[in-house]
């Protein structure tokens, strides 16, 4: 390829309102260009690299025997009305009407239609286990679009669906497809770590997540120094080392504490630890339960874990005006005590074990001392419903947790039957028995990848493109156009290199800064500067990783470059 009839309109600096760095290098080299808030055009440089990296993926999934297929980008509402989702993904979600006032939707995942498609017309448990696979692109309508593409409203995603008669078909589908991703995002030149997730709006109930430390992400990880743990701070576990000493119980006392809201009011008011203090948390399940919260009052309660224990499909905290109505008190006053306006009561493992702590007083300005589990409350459910945090010991090998700050590449999902039950997706097993179909939902954010990447591969100047999805693997720079030696060596290398390797050649008639400039936002793995020692048949060398370049001449180039490239 030319360079000269490449389009790669580059620029000088990055738009001001572009933040993460791989936004700003893909602006500024030319891979992409905002056609609307969260939606961009892949430009030349853009698009090879993403095809480079979907040709990966296509191949990784070929070695587990799942083939690729196309659904259609928009879908009819009635499919989602049936599995239960139409209302419950959220705003995200792009809702349509046609002329004729059908309800349609842009998919932002495809369960529900390869559930439709595919799962209900497995009959028989001798046609499973199958999966297979698209890439295309998802539409979900994103609060915020922003950092590129790593948050943005249309983008392009392999995702995989896997179909089961047995939950160890599924087990092995799961690892299978976990190696798959593994492979994909070591061959892209991507560190990741598997995690463990939270399932979200997918359904199911086990789920991993491939997360990618970068200075930019969005998501947090908790792992430990041997990586036997590793979670998303959603899910992350951690061993409570808090002890108090045995006391005799004391008689309950109210206690005035008038505009004291927060525990580090009550701290400083009470003179008293925060271990002293059990917090009490109304939230609201499902628009219609009442859930009364306790934990110890130095730690903060997870509520992606408080949602997994209640098992329920919406939760949030009580406004101001409900806690009000519904428990007759202020803020800061709330207490298990004779809370009968509770649907249910729920406490945290930290609140176990605890002795003579204060509570609210349901009663507005009180708190009331000396309340002891058990004695004077019960809750009707103990969990793990906090918040790990940094430096307590996982609980696999009570080693240090260590935060690292990650984007989210991929996440696949054990669904189970929960799409297939819900669809009528059943099938005859071995005793001709009829059952629902057990599903796994598998998914790479190939745009995020791509972002990715370039996060973990910046050079203070550009990028050093891993090799196997690098837009060209070579770039032949030539210092000056009319210099017939350059020209000759130039095109002669060009011809040469073109047979095994995607080769770039800069003839452009332009400034050397300006050939360098754009080179470093390239990225090639290997540039070739043709020079002023061209007529010697000597070169410069020079990877994106290194500040100076490297003399070379014709053979010794042909050596390196096959090693490097290889």
């Amino acid at each position: 390829m030319r360079q000269s009839k490449l389009f790669m309109p580059t620029l000088k600096e990055a738009p001001a309102d572009a933040v993460a760095e791989s936004h700003k290098l893909m602006l500024r080299g030319g891979y992409v260009r905002q056609v609307t808030a969260g939606v961009y055009a892949y430009l030349p440089l853009g698009y090879r690299a993403l095809s480079k990296a979907e040709q990966i993926m296509r191949e990784e999934m070929a070695k587990i025997n799942v083939p690729e297929m196309a659904m259609p980008n928009l879908l009819p509402a009635t499919l989602w009305e049936e599995s239960g989702r139409w209302q419950k993904y959220g705003p995200e979600m792009f809702k349509l009407k046609d002329r004729h006032g059908r309800q349609s939707l842009l998919g932002p995942t495809h369960e529900e239609t390869f559930t439709d498609i595919v799962a209900k017309d497995l009959k028989s448990y001798k046609q499973m286990p199958i999966a297979l696979f698209q890439i295309q692109s998802k539409f979900r309508d994103e609060n915020r679009p922003r950092f590129g593409l790593l948050r943005s409203r249309e983008f392009i995603m392999l995702d995989a669906y896997s179909f089961a008669a047995t939950k160890e078909q599924l087990d092995q589908q799961f690892d299978d497809e976990k190696k798959a991703f593994t492979a994909a995002f070591e061959r892209c030149g991507l560190k990741v770590t598997p995690v463990i997730a939270d399932s979200g709006t997918m359904g199911g109930k086990n789920s991993t997540e491939f997360q990618a430390p970068a200075a930019i992400g969005e998501d947090t990880i908790a792992t430990n120094e041997t990586g036997t743990y590793s979670a998303n701070l959603e899910m992350a576990c951690s061993i409570d080392t808090f002890k108090q000493e045995k006391e005799e119980p004391g008689q309950l006392a109210e206690v005035a504490t008038p505009e004291q809201e927060s525990i580090a009011d009550l701290v400083k008011f009470l003179n008293i630890p925060a271990t002293r203090i059990v917090k009490s948390v109304l939230y609201v399940a499902n628009e219609k339960e009442n859930i009364l919260v306790l934990i110890r009052g130095d730690k903060e309660v997870n509520e992606v874990k408080l949602k997994h224990l209640l098992d329920v499909d919406s939760l949030r905290i009580a406004t101001d005006e409900e806690l009000a109505n519904i428990t007759g008190v202020g803020k800061g006053s709330v207490g298990p005590l004779k809370a009968d306006w509770a649907d249910k009561v729920v406490a945290d493992n930290t609140v176990k074990n605890l002795y003579n702590v204060v509570v609210g007083a349901n009663k507005s300005g009180y708190q009331i001392k000396n309340v002891n589990l058990n004695r004077d409350f019960t809750p009707d459910l103990f969990g793990d419903i906090r918040v790990a945090n940094e430096g307590e010991p996982d609980p696999i090998d009570h080693l240090p947790l260590k935060f690292t700050t990650t984007i989210e590449v991929g996440h696949i999902f054990k669904l189970g039957t929960y799409y297939t039950k819900a669809m009528g997706a059943n099938f005859l097993d071995q005793n001709g028995k009829s059952q629902p179909v057990i599903m796994g939902s598998y998914g790479i954010g190939v745009t995020r990848v791509l972002s990715a990447v370039i996060e973990q591969h910046l050079t203070p100047n550009g990028i050093a493109w891993p090799k196997e999805i690098a837009p060209f693997d070579l770039h032949i720079v030539q210092m000056k156009m009319k210099d017939d030696d350059q020209t000759s060596l130039a095109q002669k290398l060009e011809e040469k290199y073109s047979a095994k390797y995607d080769v770039l050649y800069d003839d452009r008639n332009e400034r050397a800064g300006v050939k360098f400039a754009d080179a470093d936002l390239l990225g090639a793995p290997v540039r070739v500067t043709v020079g002023k020692k061209a007529s010697e048949g000597v070169v410069e060398v020079k990877k994106p990783t290194e500040d100076k370049a490297t003399e070379m001449t014709l053979s010794e180039l042909d050596d390196f470059i096959n090693k490097e490239l290889r």
